[in-house]
């Protein structure tokens, strides 16, 4: 079944099956350019090969416009998402909600309640990003087992979704049991990489479903 007459089945008519495909791209185009963008434009002041800890602290940089840009622009696409179900329609608002969280709660801030709820957000916002990927995204129309192609791009959701909850679990561990006693680990970025990868598996995940990657022949 093509995009179109999948569209229709579930009450949409052509042109806004475009649109949703769209709408699914865009949200993972601006997962990719979010870390890239970010390293990219702090290059500028400060020279290449200058990364920080994390990707929230380019909050406090020249790049600040942009890292709350884009993720106010996620969070428009995510609200704007309409899912097969309520249940997807739902979790897509809550991670618009989390991403605002990350945005507006800098971790820079000199409040340690605003730095634990900016945590909070980033952590929630990729275990809903997750579960979409893991839940929703395998699903099939009337729940017929997946072939072909959809079979790839189930297999791919659920390799994305493992990703970012993997992700989630080594930061946590590392702020837990590792930051600070290990200097040359510190010196990698270890949190800046493990957030790229994860941001980086929300963009393959959304690309895949908008239709980007592994569409049907």
């Amino acid at each position: 079944m093509n995009v179109f007459s999948k569209g229709k089945a579930y009450g949409m008519a052509e042109e806004y099956a475009i649109s949703y495909l769209q709408t699914r791209r865009m949200i993972g185009i601006f997962g990719f350019a979010l870390p890239v963008l970010l390293l990219a434009g702090s290059f500028v002041p400060n020279g290449p090969g200058t990364v920080l800890g994390s990707i929230s602290q380019y909050y406090g940089t020249n790049m600040r416009d942009f890292f709350v840009g884009i993720l106010c622009a996620i969070a428009l696409f995510l609200f704007s998402y309409k899912g097969y179900n309520r249940i997807d329609s739902v979790l897509a608002s809550l991670a618009a909600v989390f991403a605002l969280g990350v945005a507006f709660f800098p971790v820079m801030s000199p409040c340690v309640l605003v730095q634990y709820l900016h945590l909070t957000f980033a952590a929630l916002l990729f275990i809903t990003l997750a579960i979409i990927s893991l839940c929703i995204f395998t699903l099939t129309q009337d729940n017929t087992p997946a072939v072909g192609r959809k079979r790839i791009r189930n297999t791919m959701y659920r390799v994305c979704g493992w990703l970012m909850l993997g992700c989630i679990a080594v930061l946590f561990l590392y702020h837990l049991v590792l930051v600070g006693r290990f200097g040359w680990l510190d010196t990698l970025r270890p949190v800046f990489a493990l957030e790229t990868l994860a941001l980086f598996a929300f963009g393959t995940s959304w690309l895949i479903k908008g239709r980007t990657l592994w569409k049907d022949l």
